[in-house]
């Protein structure tokens, strides 16, 4: 009995120890983190990958990233953002970068940043920005290239602008990436859902009210969806990792990201809020853009589907119900235990989970 207290006892202390060890070395860390914050927040530059504009089309621009050889991919690789935030999330850090790991592939990437809309840009539509800027984009790339088609990733709203114009323009569209992307809108599984239910926003009201969907709108309904993690479990994990300066780092680059938030177009948000989480027209077939009807069946193209099995704002079968509903006989699915965030930025997201996606478009590139 003696001895049991006295393991206890020394289990116990040497515990202590290693805890204020630890408590010490964040102690000490504090003023590289606050040197490094402050250099955060004045470094202007944004993505970790040199690139060149090559397009630009009212606010919208094409970024080019610069390759080290020649590429080796045949078809380029169109990366389809959102038109919310900014879309150097997938191009973070070095060592957290989806476009550099299609680099790495020997792809020749592009990437559409749609800029900000402006108060007169509060007319444009989601026919506008596919059937005009996008079909622009695509256009532009196919030229510089010498080829007929390429291949399009679209990552959230961006994949569904991506399913848009694939089933516009199947000819062209040599693959479809498709990463937490929403399609079928009728799950209840997402508070994104429930809360833009007809019966409860008027999005006619707002939208008249505001013009564009203001940024600080959308930025309160996402800290919204997860209150605890966003707003206090988030800053204890900071605080538990200050002496890990890859941490740290990660963590500033990624604060930046989220809080670089932009509008939305007031006429695209009316309309994706109506035709998508109210009445969910893509899946039912009756989604227009203009007076050009969206068929999935006529996308036939080898399709990759990338999910986060722990996705706050797109349920994973949300993307995957996109099977039922196209021509494409080459259908391949990946998820990942990950949020809608953690899919592109998270460490194990890179080790395993985009060697497997990257690989799976060389294989259909040769």
């Amino acid at each position: 009995m003696i001895d049991f207290i006295a393991n206890f006892v020394r289990e116990k202390q040497a515990s202590w120890l290693d805890e204020q060890r630890r408590f010490s070395s964040r102690l000490l860390s504090l003023p590289r983190v606050a040197a490094l914050a402050a250099s955060s927040a004045a470094d202007t530059r944004m993505g970790a990958t040199p690139h060149d504009v090559v397009f630009e089309l009212g606010s919208m621009r094409l970024l080019r990233y610069r390759r080290t050889t020649p590429a080796t991919a045949r078809h380029p690789l169109l990366f389809c953002y959102a038109l919310i935030n900014r879309p150097y999330i997938l191009d973070l850090l070095p060592s957290k970068s989806v476009v550099q790991r299609y680099l790495e592939q020997g792809f020749e990437v592009f990437m559409i940043d749609w800029g900000v809309p402006s108060d007169s840009d509060r007319v444009l539509t989601l026919h506008d920005y596919v059937c005009g800027r996008l079909a622009s984009v695509v256009d532009f790339v196919l030229r510089d290239r010498g080829v007929e088609q390429l291949h399009l990733l679209g990552y959230c709203m961006g994949g569904t602008l991506a399913t848009f114009f694939a089933a516009l323009e199947p000819h062209r569209v040599r693959t479809l990436t498709l990463l937490a992307t929403p399609i079928d809108f009728s799950s209840r599984s997402c508070l994104l859902n429930i809360w833009t239910d007809e019966q409860t926003f008027d999005v006619d009201a707002f939208v008249d009210a505001h013009g564009n969907c203001p940024a600080s709108f959308l930025q309160a309904c996402f800290l919204c969806l997860k209150p605890v993690e966003n707003l206090l479990e988030k800053q204890v994990a900071f605080c538990e990792q200050l002496d890990d300066p890859g941490f740290v780092t990660g963590y500033f680059a990624l604060e930046r990201w989220l809080n670089d938030n932009i509008p939305v177009a007031g006429e695209t948000f009316r309309e994706f809020v109506k035709c998508l989480f109210q009445r969910n027209q893509l899946t039912l077939g009756q989604m227009k853009l203009g007076e050009r009807s969206i068929d999935l069946a006529r996308i036939d193209c080898p399709l990759l589907l990338l999910t986060a099995s722990n996705d706050h704002l797109v349920p994973p079968e949300s993307t995957e119900r996109l099977r039922d509903h196209v021509s494409s006989s080459d259908i391949t699915a990946l998820a990942l235990d990950a949020g809608h965030v953690g899919l592109v930025v998270s460490g194990k997201a890179h080790k395993s989970f985009w060697p497997k996606a990257v690989r799976w478009l060389g294989d259909r590139s040769r």
